[in-house]
C-alpha cells in the first residue's frame, strides 16, 4: 500500500506578501489588482474570506464587499521564487514530487518509513521543516490515495495536519459535500444536486452503472472518487510522470476598451510571447493557433487557424494570430480583451526552405536566451520590441511560466 501525501500552501499568495510587508497581517488583504480595474481576485486572506471575497471574483465586487480591504498587485516573480524554495524542501523528503500547482503538491512517501517514521511523523517534520525554511505555513493530507490526501490538506486548513488511515476513506468521505470532491465544480454540483446527491455518502450508494449511463466515463471516474481511489483527471498517471499541457493559452483585459490598432497588436505580441515561452518550458511545438476577440459589448468570437509547420517560436505565433486578427477584427470596435491559444502538438522537425530555415534557428537562438534570462532575472527581463506598447502586468494565477519541476528534460 503506497503514502501519499498531499501538501497545500495557506493562502499563499497573501502570504509571501506578508513576508515582504508584515504589517498586513491579520488584516483583510486581496491580491491580483486595484479595486477599481476590471481584473479578478488572485487570493484573499482569511480574513477577507469572512466577507465572502474569494479568487477569481471581479475586484470590483471585492471591494463592494469589503471596501477595507487592502488591494496590493500581485508579484508573479515573488511568488515562483518561494515555490522553487517550496519544491526544494519536499525534494529533501521525496525523490517523487509532483508539483500541481504553484502552491500545491503531491509527495510519494512510501518507503520513506526508516528516514522520517510514521506518517504523522513524517508529516510534522516537513510541516515544521517548511515553516523553518520558507517562512511559510501549509497544510498536509496523508492517504493511500493521492485524491483522499488532497480532500484531507483542505479539511487541514489552516495550517494542519490529517491522516485518513487506510480502511477509513469511506467514512471520511460520505459527510463531505459533494463539491469537495476534485473536478466537481459548479456546473456539475448543480447537476448532482437535482439527482438528491449532496454528499459524498450520497454518491456512493449510487450503482455505478446508473452513474454510467447519466454522466459517461467521467460518472464512472465519480464512482471511483466516492469510495476514495484515484480515478480520472490528474489521477491517470503517477507521480512525476504527468503528460503536460493539453492547450496553452493567455489572455488580457484592457483596462479600457480600446480601439488602437498598435495597441492591440502589440498586446498580441506580448500575449504570444508568453505562450510561445510556456511552449519552450514544456518542449511543445503547437499546430492550431486560436484567436479570442471579446468587444466592448461582451460579444466574443474564436477564430483557430492550423499552420503547415508547427512552432513554439513568439515571433511565428504572432504572424498568424496578428493575420487572424487583421482578417476579423470589426475596423473601428473597441477590444475589451484578447486572448491567444495553442494545441495540437507536434514534433515540429519540418523543414523550411533554405532561407526560411536560417530565419527560424536565429529566433530560436534568440528566444531561447531570452528564457535563460526570464529564468535568471523573470519574466520581464526582456521582451520582443513588437510586444513593449502592450506591455502589462503578469496576471497572478497558479500555473505561471517556470514552474519547479515542470521543465522536460532536453
Amino acid at each position: 500500500m503506497r503514502t501519499y501525501f498531499h501538501l497545500d500552501m495557506d493562502a499563499f499568495f497573501v502570504s509571501v506578501e506578508e513576508l515582504y510587508d508584515p504589517s498586513l497581517k491579520g488584516k483583510p488583504v486581496v491580491v491580483g489588482g486595484r479595486p477599481n480595474e476590471r481584473g479578478v481576485v488572485s487570493a484573499a486572506s482569511y480574513a477577507a474570506r469572512k466577507f465572502g471575497v474569494h479568487s477569481a471574483m471581479p475586484l470590483r465586487m471585492a471591494y463592494k464587499l469589503c471596501p477595507q480591504a487592502i488591494f496590493v498587485d500581485g508579484h508573479p516573480e515573488r511568488y515562483r521564487d518561494y515555490s522553487h524554495k517550496i519544491y526544494g524542501v519536499l525534494q529533501s523528503f521525496s525523490p517523487l514530487v509532483e508539483m500541481a500547482s504553484i502552491d500545491e503538491a503531491y509527495l510519494d512517501m512510501t518507503g520513506t518509513e526508516r528516514l522520517y517514521g510514521p506518517p504523522l511523523r513524517a508529516a510534522h517534520l516537513l510541516h515544521e521543516r517548511m515553516k523553518a525554511e520558507t517562512g511559510l505555513n501549509c497544510s498536509i493530507g496523508i492517504a493511500a490515495s493521492r485524491l483522499v490526501a488532497k480532500i484531507g490538506s483542505d479539511q487541514a486548513k489552516p495550517n494542519g495536519v490529517l491522516w485518513v488511515i487506510p480502511g477509513e476513506e469511506p467514512a471520511f468521505l460520505a459527510p463531505l459535500d459533494v463539491r469537495k470532491v476534485p473536478g466537481v465544480g459548479k456546473v456539475a454540483e448543480k447537476q448532482l444536486n437535482a439527482l438528491g446527491i449532496r454528499k459524498v455518502g450520497d454518491l456512493a450508494r449510487l450503482d455505478e452503472s446508473f452513474l454510467d449511463q447519466r454522466f459517461g466515463k467521467w460518472g464512472l471516474a465519480l464512482a471511483g472518487k466516492s469510495r476514495g481511489l484515484d480515478a480520472g483527471g490528474w489521477f491517470d498517471t503517477e507521480i512525476g510522470a504527468a503528460e503536460g499541457p493539453k492547450s496553452i493559452s493567455h489572455e488580457h483585459t484592457f483596462s479600457e476598451d480600446t480601439t488602437d490598432l498598435a495597441q492591440i497588436e502589440s498586446t498580441l505580441a506580448r500575449l504570444c510571447e508568453m505562450v510561445g515561452r510556456r511552449l519552450r518550458e514544456h518542449r511543445l511545438h503547437a499546430r492550431t493557433i486560436q484567436l479570442k476577440l471579446r468587444y466592448w459589448d461582451f460579444s466574443t468570437f474564436t477564430r483557430a487557424h492550423s499552420i503547415a509547420r508547427a512552432t513554439d517560436l513568439d515571433t511565428e505565433l504572432f504572424e498568424e494570430i496578428r493575420e487572424l486578427f487583421r482578417r476579423n477584427w470589426k475596423t473601428g470596435a473597441a477590444v475589451r480583451l484578447l486572448g491567444v491559444h495553442v494545441s495540437s502538438w507536434s514534433e515540429g522537425d519540418e523543414q523550411l526552405n533554405l532561407m526560411g530555415e536560417e530565419k527560424h534557428q536565429k529566433w530560436r537562438q534568440a528566444l531561447e536566451a531570452a528564457d535563460r534570462l526570464r529564468d535568471k532575472f523573470g519574466e520581464s527581463a526582456v521582451s520582443l520590441a513588437a510586444g513593449l506598447r502592450g506591455n502589462f502586468r503578469e496576471r497572478t494565477h497558479e500555473n505561471p511560466a517556470s514552474l519547479p519541476g515542470k521543465k522536460k528534460p532536453s
